[in-house]
């Protein structure tokens, strides 16, 4: 078949086959790259290639700007169990309480 928008259209390909790209490249240490300029001109076959479980660095003069990866399983929040009890669990320093510490500071001054 004829390839459309820089898509290959081949063959009918399997739903484990990548989604292949022209503009795509491969850097050994990165993996599949695309210049910025083409990941704007071809964002829905990219995000079809991302949600097949597929990862690719967008780059920009050749170095990587960003990476799209496919969506995890949602990790629940991390539960705040607010400040009160991580305080209670300090040690207490000692020294003076802050109402001498106040009241030092204003004799020194001479009010």
């Amino acid at each position: 078949m004829k390839a459309k928008s820089g898509i290959n259209y081949g063959p009918p390909r399997t739903e484990t086959e990548p989604l292949l790209l022209r503009e795509t490249a491969t850097m050994p240490g990165i993996g599949i790259t695309i210049p910025v300029r083409a990941a704007k001109a071809k964002l829905s076959a990219l995000l079809e290639f991302v949600a097949r479980g597929r990862q690719i660095t967008i780059t920009s003069d050749g170095a990587p700007k960003a990476v799209l990866s496919p969506v995890g399983p949602e990790r629940g929040r991390k539960p705040f169990p607010g400040m009160g009890d991580f305080l209670l669990s300090q040690p207490v320093h000692g020294g003076p309480s802050a109402e001498e510490l106040v009241r030092e500071d204003r004799d020194a001054r001479g009010w």
